[in-house]
């Protein structure tokens, strides 16, 4: 009954865009990885303070509450397109702007222990719906931002994004190093 271990999606179960999320994922299972990525973000966080996740490592790109909140953004819009899809839903998903997003949430005015509270429950979310998904489900091709793709590949790309912004969190705004609230806001 379990639908978490799904094949890796094939290139043409989408665009060429998608490619660098779904190549972060590992092989092992996927819900083992959504479970694991909660784990990893809350650990990520552990030390970092309110004033620090301000903090942009160049001007004009967002802070890191900022960050935090795509991901909660982004990962309710992918797993909204899975539902449809996966429930075999042919009605063409729009597209969205992230960086219209952003700016409309003020991420920044909000607390950080809230942002990391909905990161949880949007992933919970995430791993209840990926869980409950029947087998023929993962096949089932859908259009979102005029273009195909398959709950599969959607799955896959939850994964993937998540894996690519902490990636970022590490390597541009130095998340995880023993001296980061020294870093300015």
């Amino acid at each position: 009954m379990s639908s978490i271990l799904i094949s890796r999606p094939q290139p043409d179960e989408s665009i060429p865009y998608y490619h660098r999320y779904i190549a972060k994922v590992g092989d092992q299972n996927l819900g083992d990885q959504l479970k694991e990525q909660l784990h990893e973000v809350e650990q990520l966080f552990e030390n970092v303070t309110d004033r620090d996740a301000l903090a942009r490592y160049a001007e004009g790109k967002w802070s890191i509450k900022e960050v935090l909140g795509h991901l909660c953004d982004v990962e309710r819009i992918f797993t909204y397109r899975l539902l449809r899809i996966g429930r075999g839903d042919q009605t063409p998903l729009p597209g969205f702007d992230e960086n219209a997003y952003v700016p409309a949430s003020r991420f920044d005015e909000r607390p950080l222990p809230m942002l990391l509270t909905e990161f949880r429950a949007v992933r919970l979310s995430t791993i209840a719906l990926i869980e409950g998904l029947p087998a023929d489900a993962w096949g089932r091709w859908g259009e979102a931002n005029q273009a195909p793709i398959t709950a599969r590949a959607l799955a896959y790309i939850i994964v993937g994004h998540v894996a690519h912004h902490l990636g970022v969190l590490r390597d541009r705004y130095g998340l995880g190093a023993a001296m980061w609230s020294s870093l300015p806001a």
